[in-house]
């Protein structure tokens, strides 16, 4: 099985973010545009895991806590690596302190489990597209650049979630499998 485990966005910064692809799209249709629909925070990619390991893993997730529920502001575009060589298109990310330190943990959680640890720093971002191969056309370069500024909305969250991505010749297809709260409920 193939998993991550992410932060779900609500529809109406998706709907923001669909209009932003879709015009995008329209300058540059060979490009790898990622569908609205699988738009989604990554705390931590965790590959192909067996099946034998899916009950620890969901144990190490519900083992996730923090004081407070996770706020997020999304703003501004960019590239990894960066735009002269870009390989991922993203929107920018202003979170609150605590998004790193639950990533940290998860991180922690599954090195546990015998699965790798990330060798790059976290850094939250919302992928919208890749290139392959690398490099951006003028014109797409240009649109971008018009809209690097813009914010498209905010939200809070107190939950994570375990999902499978499954490779198909359309594009991943993601199922949630499990949603674990990170907040304990208050008394």
């Amino acid at each position: 099985m193939r998993l991550f485990a992410a932060l779900e966005i609500p529809s109406t910064l998706r709907e923001n973010l669909a209009a932003l692809l879709e015009s995008l799209r329209a300058v540059s249709p060979q490009t790898r545009w990622v569908r609205p629909q699988n738009l989604h925070v990554t705390l931590k990619f965790m590959g192909e895991v067996p099946e034998t390991k899916l009950a620890a893993t969901c144990s190490a997730l519900a083992g996730g806590r923090s004081d407070q529920p996770v706020t997020l502001d999304f703003r501004g575009l960019g590239f990894f690596p960066n735009e002269k060589c870009p390989r991922v298109f993203w929107a920018g990310i202003d979170a609150s302190p605590n998004l790193k330190t639950l990533a940290a943990d998860l991180e922690r959680a599954m090195e546990k489990l015998g699965i790798p640890r990330e060798q790059r720093p976290f850094s939250p971002h919302l992928t919208l597209a890749r290139f392959e191969p690398p490099g951006l056309p003028e014109k797409l370069r240009s649109a971008i650049q018009e809209n690097a500024a813009r914010e498209f909305g905010s939200f809070r969250t107190n939950q994570c979630h375990l999902i499978e991505s499954k490779l198909k010749p359309s594009g991943a297809e993601y199922t949630t499998l499990e949603s674990f709260p990170f907040v304990a409920a208050e008394a």
